[in-house]
């Protein structure tokens, strides 16, 4: 609970799992696929402790999730096809590709699966949140909903390591840290935000 011992009306304690939240990944560096009325969210993660938080947090959701290696070190996560995601991808897909859609509203339960999927601590003591490759020509509606929420993201381009919306700022990473709640028992010491 949040220092205060108020409840946060936008954060994870604010409402059950469900589905939906599965649009913190979608935001971020997820991908979503069709097959009848079915639909399937994967995403390619940089460290074994973030598969195994989104295997539990998949799991949370009664998501059946499968996980394999690539060549390069990274893994790729991926839920079952199931119809409880039919829904994400309709709002998700135009034809077969990701568009987020107007009028998206982020909240801490999809902020904490964006963050253990792509979210990581910069040298320069902000916070970044990984998008797809090419994400970032359409993705308005997600850095409205990071405003939204107060948070004030800056859009980062880099060649190296993909665009990226950045968090900078105390108070601005006291809110992220209280939108997304306690660090999973998985992450590393430095991988999560902490309300200080």
């Amino acid at each position: 609970m949040p220092v205060s011992g108020q409840l946060n009306l936008f954060g994870v304690e604010a409402r059950p799992p469900s589905a939906f939240d599965l649009e913190g990944l979608l935001a971020g560096a997820g991908q979503v696929v069709r097959l009848g009325g079915t639909a399937r969210v994967s995403v390619v993660v940089d460290a074994a402790w973030r598969v195994r938080v989104l295997a539990a947090e998949f799991t949370l959701r009664e998501l059946a999730t499968s996980w394999k290696p690539d060549t390069e070190g990274h893994f790729a996560v991926r839920t079952a096809y199931s119809s409880a995601l039919a829904p994400l991808a309709g709002r998700w897909l135009k034809g077969a590709v990701k568009c987020p859609p107007r009028g998206l509203a982020l909240d801490g339960r999809k902020l904490r699966l964006w963050l253990a999927a792509g979210g990581s601590p910069d040298d320069q003591g902000g916070f970044t949140l990984a998008l797809g490759p090419g994400d970032e020509a359409a993705h308005e509606p997600v850095g409205a909903a990071l405003a939204g929420l107060g948070l004030a993201p800056v859009l980062l381009g880099s060649p190296d390591d993909g665009p990226a919306y950045r968090i900078v700022g105390r108070r601005r990473l006291a809110r992220l840290a209280e939108l997304v709640g306690e660090p999973p028992q998985d992450s590393p010491p430095d991988g999560w935000p902490l309300i200080k």
